[in-house]
Parts: structure tokens; sequence; C-alpha cells
């Protein structure tokens, strides 16, 4: 996200066309074994599809399971639903609070985490701006507490978009900041066209409302 491909990236935007988006396919497992193919086909329509599968331990196993954590600031994690059901990895960041903002994935240890779930899809004209203040609320309850964890399926898209909001509201630091910040944690990271949208927009009001200052960096200074 280049500040100074904004306008064009805008102009874009505001002329978008869903059957102009490349074809993608994402996979989503839920906790009962359930495999399901979210797919958006050439004429841009986005389905979802169930793939019979194996429910013999209770989720998909995948051997190229994506673990990679983004640890953003203390007590904030990033990361796909593999973190999310994987116990090691959540007792070894002390995560307390989970954060799940995927279709379809079921919260895997209700008795052990304080969970919030913010079900959305990951397309174009979903609209993720009104879930901020409630998602801002969940991760600083689990930055109080220990650590939150927020994760989508694939923590790309998501995920990271209320990541790099959380940022820009909390810390006052510009869009670009932000993705750059949340980018070299977690360098699968990429909203997707709508969401860039609407962080561009959010970051127009938060600076109408004098909330950010453009020479800010998230520094250790700041992130201390």
């Amino acid at each position: 996200m280049d500040p100074e491909e904004d306008g064009g990236l805008l102009g874009a935007l505001q002329n978008f066309n869903k059957s102009k988006l490349r074809q993608t396919t994402t996979k989503v497992t839920t906790t009962d074994g359930r495999l399901f193919v979210e797919k958006r086909g050439g004429d841009g329509d986005f389905v979802q599809n169930k793939v019979d599968c194996d429910p013999k331990y209770g989720f998909v196993v995948d051997p190229n399971a994506d673990l990679q954590v983004g640890e953003i600031v203390p007590g904030l994690i990033l990361g796909s639903q593999d973190i999310a059901v994987d116990e090691s990895i959540l007792k070894k960041y002390h995560v307390t609070h989970i954060l799940n903002m995927a279709t379809l994935i079921k919260n895997m240890f209700p008795d052990r985490f304080v969970y919030k779930t913010i079900d959305l899809l990951d397309v174009p004209d979903t609209n993720i701006l009104p879930h901020f203040d409630e998602a801002f609320k969940f991760i600083e309850e689990g930055r109080q507490a220990r650590c939150t964890l927020v994760h989508c399926n694939a923590g790309i898209s998501r995920s990271s978009t209320v990541v790099i909001a959380y940022l820009m509201r909390t810390y006052g630091v510009t869009l670009q900041v932000a993705y750059d910040h949340v980018k070299s944690k977690r360098s699968r990271i990429r909203p997707n066209a709508g969401f860039q949208s609407q962080l561009k927009a959010y970051e127009k009001e938060l600076l109408e409302k004098g909330l950010i200052d453009t020479t800010k960096t998230l520094d250790d200074n700041v992130l201390g």
C-alpha cells in the first residue's frame, strides 16, 4: 500500500467491478472435522462448498499448517485458524482472549479462553467498519488480561484489517505506518480491495478528528 498510489487505488476502488477479480480458493476447516472451500469464481460471485473429509481428529490435520505467529505489539498476536487450534502455541504466548473473525470456524477451547466471534466473509463488499469498535474493546480486554489472538481463516485479510485499524486508533499512526508494521510481523497479510478502501476511509475519519499524528512511528518507545 504505497501512499503515492492512493489516488489510483481509490479511483480503482470507486470503479470496482467484482467480475474482474481473480479466481481464488480458500480452505475453511471447522472444529468438528468439516472442510469447506470458499471460492470466488470468474464472475466474481463467492460460494462455499462442503468437501468430504475424515472427522477423526475434530479438525482436519493439514501438513502445511500456517503456524506463523505475528507478534504485533505487547499482548497482541495475529495468525491463521491453525494457531487458534494449537493449544501449545496459545500457551506459549500466554493467550487469554481469542478474536475469531472467520466464517464456519468454531471456537476450540471455550472453557479455557475468552472468545469473541465476528463472523464476516472475506469479500470486498463486506462492511467491516462497523465492527471495529467492538473488536478494539475485546482486544484491549485481552491485552489487559495478558494477550489477545486475532485470527480469521488464513490470517491474511479479515484479521489483518482489524489489527491495522486497531493500531491506527490506539497509537495514532497513519494507515501506511500501521500496515507496514503489521506486514513486518506477518508477511502474508493482504487486506482485500474493499477492506483497503474502508481502511482509507477510517484513516480519513481519524485524521479529521485529530486522532492521527502523521509524523508518528511505531518504535519501541511508542510500543513500550
